[in-house]
């Protein structure tokens, strides 16, 4: 059998762990699985071990004793994968200790560390490439991620020698997310109702700031949801805590800043709202990849408000690395774009990962929104002319104040009071036009030099919308929903799993997920044959809790016969 190094990338929940797992399963040796995230290695070694697979992990979560433990047993060779963080790498003593195990594969996930492209560069992800020459025999490298552009791929390979021709993309399409961006909304009574819809249901919220997490948690927690919060900025302690309790179903929702989910392996998250914009596409294709990983239908939605524009260059001009700016900033753009455009939601993200044969998804939004258009060119016409009359060298504050009317003083002393086109939209307020701006630049009739100061121009599409060659069209209060149907026989399979999963001290998701339930529910197994046709279920499930979940079918058949 011949093994290749190969670069694979997959959207979040597409299966990447199974592309390690199961060569583990026949390869001689231990595979070798680095991966930045101590909560990913215990709930992976968690789900091995209940289908009685022998797996471990090094992190800085283990004690002295534990960790000469685990090396011991890893040098023997009682394990069939050993996950490590990539700050491991740094250590000569562990680096001893691999050249005396069988390493036949090191699989590399969250790859896109590794690249300075990439929305999540680690340095320490830099030596992975070195520990190669440990050993006589060289491992197979196997790099995954779900969130990578051509420029970010490109880089992966270069770092880890590995040819661009041994790339693997399934597509980034997950067929059972709903996206959609809601605007000039009340936000809070939004999640409100939202979460009120979906009681019941696992959901994250994501916010920009702590503060803001404080807020909206703290919303929640007086409606009586059974919500926790995880940030930066709490105790070791009260972090985990939340954490635990959101992955053992304690609490329904997480209210959280992107410090939160990266290697979260729940399965049954049902929902994933953006309270505000995120930074970038690849943070939040990743973020809102964690809702559906049982393929059920989830929902994925951004709340926007113009100021978030303003909170995410506040935090990128906090960078550590002032070189990286200008490529955030352009990346910001990227996100703006997406929260106003009209096309297909969906489509718009594979597009930007660098997939070209897209069709509309059917399912978003944008797609299933039966509002009226109406012709906008006019309006259209009047930013662009502005845009040209202003010499393409101001920002949309600027352009929208010109075109209120307004008499700033900058307005005045650029003498722009003169032009054609000042106030020429005076009957609208100066956010509603900032707002048709982003809307014009989203549909690529205006595009955005980024810098520190962004400037806005008219593009060769905008040129043609100019002289009439072009007509633009917009629509003109999205309604929350409930994202899961209810159905007495899940909930009660589901209390059971919470109850199997406390007493064995392990997720429910570990247990069976959601779909597995779902389908369980469906299909009412009572016998052996019957319950191995359930999706997620095989001999190891079978015997440890096919009984169980028969005889509360059978007990529920009974109390509705």
């Amino acid at each position: 059998m011949s093994y290749q190094d190969t670069l694979c990338v997959m959207p979040t929940g597409g299966g990447k762990s199974v592309c390690y797992q199961v060569p583990a399963l026949v390869m001689d040796g231990t595979v070798l699985v680095i991966s930045p995230l101590i909560s990913l290695m215990k709930d992976q070694v968690d789900a091995l071990h209940q289908v009685g697979i022998p797996a471990a992990y090094i992190n800085s979560s283990l004690s002295s004793e534990e960790y000469f433990e685990t090396m011991e047993r890893a040098v023997l060779g009682e394990y069939q994968l050993l996950y490590v963080a990539p700050e491991r790498l740094d250590s000569p003593s562990f680096k001893n200790q691999l050249r005396r195990m069988t390493i036949p594969m090191v699989a590399i996930d969250e790859a896109h560390c590794i690249s300075q492209w990439g929305h999540d560069f680690r340095p320490s992800y830099r030596n992975i490439s070195s520990i190669v020459s440990l050993f006589d025999k060289k491992p197979v490298l196997l790099a995954l991620t779900a969130t990578a552009t051509p420029a970010v791929r490109e880089d992966i390979c270069r770092q880890l020698g590995i040819s661009e021709n041994n790339t693997v993309m399934t597509g980034f399409e997950r067929a059972n997310l709903t996206f959609s961006v809601v605007k000039g909304q009340d936000r809070e009574k939004f999640v409100k109702e939202y979460v009120r819809k979906n009681e019941g249901e696992a959901g994250i919220i994501y916010a920009a700031t702590r503060k803001a997490v404080d807020h909206v948690h703290d919303i929640l927690q007086k409606s009586g949801v059974s919500v926790a919060k995880y940030h930066a900025g709490l105790g070791d302690i009260e972090r985990q805590s939340g954490q635990d309790r959101f992955l053992n179903d304690e609490a329904s929702v997480m209210v959280a800043t992107n410090a939160f989910g990266m290697g979260i392996d729940k399965s049954n998250i049902r929902y994933v709202i953006h309270y505000q914009m995120p930074k970038n596409m690849e943070s939040y294709y990743q973020e809102a990849g964690r809702a559906g990983r049982d393929g059920l239908d989830s929902a994925c939605t951004v709340l926007f408000s113009s100021q978030d524009v303003q909170t995410q260059r506040f935090l990128i001009d906090q960078s550590q690395d002032p070189s990286r700016i200008p490529a955030e900033l352009e990346k910001l753009q990227s996100m703006i774009d997406y929260c106003h455009t009209e096309t297909c939601l969906q489509k718009f993200i594979i597009l930007y990962f660098g997939e070209t044969d897209v069709k509309d998804c059917g399912r978003c939004a944008n797609c299933t929104d039966t509002r009226e258009s109406t012709d906008v060119t006019e309006d259209v016409q009047k930013v662009l002319s502005c845009v040209i009359r202003m010499g393409q060298r101001f920002g949309k504050a600027m352009i929208a104040q010109v075109l209120t009317g307004s008499r700033n003083k900058k307005v005045i002393e650029f003498g722009f009071d003169k032009l054609t086109t000042y106030g020429l939209m005076k009957g609208r307020s100066a956010k509603d036009i900032s707002d048709f701006i982003e809307f014009i630049i989203s549909e690529s009739y205006l595009g955005v030099e980024n810098g520190q100061f962004p400037t806005i121009y008219v593009s060769e599409q905008g040129k043609d919308v100019l002289t009439g060659k072009v007509t633009v069209n917009r629509k003109v209060t999205v309604i929350t929903m409930q994202v899961a149907n209810d159905d007495p026989l899940f909930d009660q399979l589901r209390a059971l799993r919470m109850k199997l999963a406390q007493e064995a001290g392990v997720p429910p998701f570990v247990v069976f997920s959601d779909k597995t339930l779902r389908d369980m529910a469906a299909r009412m197994p009572v016998t052996n044959d019957d319950f191995l046709e359930v999706n997620g279920v095989g001999l190891a499930k079978l015997e440890r809790y096919g009984e169980a979940f028969m005889e509360e079918i059978k007990t529920f058949q009974m109390q509705n016969a």
